[in-house]
């Protein structure tokens, strides 16, 4: 990678590396990018992120490549395909490839582009949140943001589950009240 930005978003640091032509990876994972600059594309994905979290934003528009074999290439080109607001199971998911549905969950897991490669928008089949290399906190409060953004029918209160971060550990609190 020759170039990195990096946001401070609601839900962590996101750091983006990217070349001359295409963003590699969006990451929450440290990286340490203090021998690399910013150019007009790392820029230019900062702002779509913002703007994401504002809720102005469902789509992404700018180049993306990520290495990676023609399988998983084939299973992020199909992350693509599901959309803002909406989750599909694990089992939908690989429906053209019944047998390689755990595969497709490691594939998922190597995505390097979060978000705008919305790996986040899988579930398990009985609506569980499960594998997001994120954390599943994360991938809950992505889930919540794009629902409340597309405005899809009743949604979770945002504050039903409020992690509190201190130097030992996160808590989480329940609502004292269900949501509608």
């Amino acid at each position: 990678m020759d170039y990195a930005s990096t946001i401070e978003s609601p839900i962590g640091k996101l750091t983006i590396l990217a070349d001359d032509e295409f963003v590699c990876s969006i990451t929450f994972a440290e990286k340490n990018i203090d021998h690399l600059t910013e150019n007009v594309l790392t820029k230019k994905v900062s702002q779509q992120l913002n703007d994401y979290f504002k809720g102005n934003l469902k789509h992404f528009d700018f180049p993306i490549k990520q290495k990676g074999t023609e399988f998983q290439q084939e299973v992020w080109q199909n992350l693509l395909a599901i959309a803002y607001g909406e989750t599909t199971s694990y089992a939908k998911f690989s429906a053209h490839h019944p047998l390689a549905i755990r595969a497709i969950a490691a594939a998922n897991g190597k995505n390097d582009i979060a978000i705008v490669v919305p790996c986040h928008r899988v579930i398990g089949s009985n609506g569980k949140l499960v594998g997001y290399a994120g954390g599943l906190w994360r991938k809950q409060w992505l889930l919540q943001h794009e629902r409340e953004v597309a405005q899809k029918g009743q949604t979770e209160l945002k504050f039903k589950h409020i992690y509190i971060e201190d130097d030992i550990r996160k808590s989480r609190y329940q609502k004292l009240f269900k949501s509608c």
